[in-house]
C-alpha cells in the first residue's frame, strides 16, 4: 500500500494542537459537510483513528445533549477518513451503509475511536468498519458499523464508452 496525501499530511501535523486543528480543517475542507460538527483528529494510523468534537449549541438536540445525527457523522468522519489511508492506493472506497446504536445521550467532549481491517488489494469488497463513541466520562454513548465500498481506480488512459 502507498502513503496517502492524507497519511503524509498527518505525520506533518500531528505533533502539535494547531497542526491537528489544522489538519482537522483541511479534512473538513475536502469534505465541507462535516464542518458542521467541528471535530479534531487526536490519532489517525492504519487500521484505528480516533475523532473528537465538543457539545457545541449547533449540535444539540430538543433536551440540550448532542443530536444523534452530529454523532453519526462524527462516526463517519472517522471511519472514512480511515478509509482514505488503509484503502490500497489503486482503489476507491465510497460509504455503503451505516449501522448506528445509539446507546446513551451525550453531552460534553465525545470521543469516536474508528477501526477497520487493511483490505486486500485489488478485489472490489466490502469493508466494514466499527467505530464506539464515547463520553467525557468514558460512557460508550453510541456505536456504528459503517459499510465502505471497494473497487478498483478507473484507468484514467482508457476511453470511456459514454455517450
Amino acid at each position: 500500500m502507498n502513503e496517502s496525501a492524507a497519511t503524509k499530511i498527518w505525520a506533518c501535523l500531528q505533533g502539535t494542537a494547531a497542526g491537528r486543528w489544522l489538519f482537522s480543517r483541511l479534512v473538513c475542507w475536502r469534505a465541507p459537510y462535516f464542518a458542521s460538527i467541528s471535530p479534531t483528529f487526536e490519532e489517525l494510523v492504519p487500521d484505528r483513528a480516533v475523532v473528537s468534537m465538543r457539545r457545541w449549541r449547533r449540535v444539540t438536540n430538543h433536551i440540550g445533549t448532542i443530536h444523534a445525527i452530529a454523532m453519526a457523522n462524527l462516526c463517519e468522519i472517522a471511519a472514512g477518513t480511515l478509509a482514505e489511508i488503509t484503502t490500497p492506493s489503486r482503489m476507491r472506497w465510497i460509504p455503503k451503509g451505516m449501522t448506528i446504536q445509539y446507546l446513551a445521550k451525550a453531552s460534553g467532549r465525545i470521543r469516536a475511536t474508528a477501526s477497520m481491517r487493511t483490505p486486500a488489494s485489488g478485489e472490489v469488497q466490502d469493508v466494514v468498519g466499527g467505530v464506539d463513541v464515547h463520553d467525557q466520562d468514558h460512557a460508550r454513548v453510541v456505536h456504528a458499523d459503517i459499510t465502505m465500498y471497494l473497487s478498483p481506480q478507473p484507468d484514467i488512459n482508457t476511453p470511456s464508452s459514454s455517450v
